[in-house]
């Protein structure tokens, strides 16, 4: 680890002097390049020598509290604690400092639940996941906006599509993509049985225009008519809209609004996120085979949680974290179990950060 921060702060001089030369200072695109590179690396550096700093004065330190004067001895005793406190603390830093920060956190996210196997109870949590999330949105400060959505006749959602922003929205939601467990007694169950039905949750980061590039040829745009509720002119007209990118085959569709703009724009932007997701999906699996994140590897197959109700119960199976906090969880209070999750996974990334080569 101190063997990276070393190499680090070697750069940060390198280029702090090359930005001082007459050559790169005539090549604007260059100098934005590297001023942009120094200003990553910089938050890191002044911890690093902040760190160093504390350290000498911690060896000078223990050598005052080795003293026979009993007052200087009682004074360094009492500076050793602060600086230890102070030391351990920027270690922790520097070692959140060197986990290579993913370009994605900062995006917003498209929602997509889905009801899994169980019929009508698969749909019911389904819906029961949304309201979870959408709660959690509400705590957080975002903005929720439902794209779409297939509801069942019970008060389920066979699908939901939603966008969420805010700031950190991706950060904060990125390990919930896979598949949701739920164990309880439906309320149609007359022998008291328990069930177990599942959900799937998709969490992309919003691709904007620039991340991905769609070319008009490559789409095939239908229109029809909209069906279920939403009044006469939406299903009389021709507002529907469903966007196939030929390439790849994936299809989107979109009827929630009366207008057939609308519904395009919105359909656009799931396609746009999903492709993105596509291509994340495929560098992961260039980069690490064997250690792939929860973003984008397409594993939709894997349960990553189980939601027990007759035990209050709910058990992350990545992590090993279990809370008897059911009825907070669904009511919007995720942050110790996204907390946790996020944890164990900055702690994998910090590993391979830390390595030395």
């Amino acid at each position: 680890m101190f063997d990276k921060l070393t190499a680090i702060e070697e750069r940060y001089e390198d280029i702090l002097q090359q930005l001082g030369s007459a050559e790169l200072q005539s090549d604007p695109s260059e100098y934005r390049k590297q001023a942009k590179a120094l200003s990553e690396i910089e938050p890191i550096v002044e911890r690093f020598r902040e760190y160093k700093s504390v350290a000498k004065d911690l060896a000078q330190t223990e050598e005052l509290a080795a003293s026979t004067d009993a007052d200087i001895k009682e004074l360094a005793q009492e500076e050793l604690k602060s600086l230890v406190a102070r030391r351990d603390a920027l270690l922790a830093e520097l070692k959140v400092l060197l986990v290579p920060k993913d370009p994605n956190d900062e995006k917003n996210v498209v929602l997509e639940i889905r009801a899994g196997t169980g019929g009508d109870e698969a749909a019911l949590f389904a819906a029961e996941l949304f309201r979870m999330y959408s709660k959690f949105a509400e705590r957080q400060g975002w903005r929720l906006e439902v794209l779409s959505s297939n509801e069942t006749g019970v008060g389920g959602v066979k699908e939901i599509i939603a966008t969420i922003e805010g700031r950190g929205v991706y950060s904060k939601l990125k390990y919930e993509s896979g598949v949701h467990r739920v164990q309880r007694v439906p309320a149609t169950e007359a022998s008291g049985r328990i069930h177990t039905s599942t959900s799937t949750v998709a969490v992309l980061p919003e691709a904007e225009e620039v991340d991905i590039q769609i070319n008009e040829k490559d789409l095939r745009v239908d229109t029809f008519c909209s069906s279920g509720p939403g009044g006469q002119s939406v299903n009389t007209t021709y507002s529907a809209v469903r966007i196939t990118h030929l390439p790849t085959g994936l299809v989107v569709s979109q009827q929630d609004e009366k207008s057939q703009i609308k519904n395009r724009a919105k359909a656009m932007k799931v396609l746009r996120s999903r492709l993105y997701e596509m291509e994340l999906r495929k560098q992961q699996e260039a980069i690490a085979k064997d250690r792939r994140s929860q973003v984008g590897t397409g594993e939709r197959s894997e349960k990553i949680r189980t939601y027990n109700f007759p035990q209050n119960r709910i058990t992350d199976h990545r992590v090993n974290f279990t809370t008897h906090r059911l009825t907070e969880v669904l009511n919007g209070d995720l942050t110790e179990l996204l907390d946790t999750v996020s944890t164990h996974y900055q702690s994998e990334k910090l590993k391979d950060a830390t390595a030395v080569s």
